[in-house]
């Protein structure tokens, strides 16, 4: 599948929380982790569960960064 977004980011699904209408997809990068909420029919659409290797993609336009 070819995509314009630059932020891809390979990672592994280590959690999905389901509601009636909306899911919660926790994916590890590296030592981080990233939230998705997706619908629920998505996360059955691509057949999602955990221990699954994804790629985050973002989209934004507008990031915002802190300096420690």
């Amino acid at each position: 599948m070819a995509i314009s977004a630059r932020n891809q980011l390979p990672g592994t699904v280590t959690s999905i929380a389901t509601g009636e209408v909306m899911a919660e997809v926790e994916v590890a990068v590296g030592e981080h982790r990233i939230v998705s909420v997706i619908t629920r029919r998505s996360v059955e659409e691509l057949g999602l569960s955990q221990g699954d290797k994804v790629t985050v993609v973002i989209k934004s336009t507008e990031v915002m960064l802190a300096k420690d």
